[in-house]
């Protein structure tokens, strides 16, 4: 089978699937909330254990951000239920969120999650969709390296932060090496513009405009 993603900019896909909190339809069942879908090579693994205590230590500044996680794996429903019961006797941490059972492989194949030398394990990919279904971020990693659940954040951050300002946001946002909690300008797009840019707001020239928010 083709293995395909969306991309960018595109609708999420429409798919019902199964999980950990029952059926859900995605998009449709998160409709005007953010959602992170994520999947995660396999239940019971050291590393993929470390990124759900990650993500629900942080949990309640997702729900912050009005966003939902949504984990995945090719196991079944039964699998997640117990490896989350196992994190919470073993670890005393309650995974909240739900996890898709995709133990067909169909949601993966659609979303591009199968890494074609790693059998049929998920790689670690990461699906930020905005409150309309769009897909506004996509992250991929390989099944050595854990996430950055701290990066996700500030991702969906600065994505909101640049759609309700419309502004762009700098490397290492918000500790930015050179504007620091400062956002960026968009570039004029005609000289009056770019003239009046230089003396409205704080710049290193009149393609570089900043300013706090």
């Amino acid at each position: 089978m083709e293995q395909g993603f969306p991309l960018i900019g595109s609708k999420f896909p429409e798919m019902k699937v199964t999980t950990t909190h029952g059926e859900i339809d995605l998009p449709a069942g998160m409709a005007g909330k953010w959602f992170v879908l994520f999947s995660h090579p396999a239940d019971y693994t050291p590393v993929c254990t470390t990124e759900f205590v990650a993500f629900q230590k942080r949990y309640d500044e997702f729900k912050a951000l009005n966003c939902e996680l949504i984990g995945l794996s090719i196991d079944q429903v039964f699998s997640h239920i117990k490896w989350v019961d196992w994190i919470k006797e073993t670890l005393d941490v309650e995974i909240q969120f739900p996890i898709i059972a995709d133990d067909m492989g169909l949601v993966a194949q659609k979303m591009g999650m199968i890494h074609p030398g790693k059998g049929s394990n998920t790689v670690r990919a990461v699906f930020i969709a905005d409150d309309k279904g769009i897909v506004r971020i996509i992250f991929y990693y390989p099944q050595e390296l854990g996430r950055n659940i701290d990066e996700i954040l500030r991702a969906i951050k600065g994505m909101q932060t640049s759609d309700a300002n419309g502004v762009a946001i700098p490397a290492g946002w918000p500790n930015n090496e050179l504007i620091g909690e400062g956002v960026i300008i968009p570039p004029a797009k005609d000289i009056k513009t770019a003239r009046e840019r230089e003396k409205q707001y704080e710049n290193f020239d009149w393609w570089f405009c900043h300013r706090k928010l």
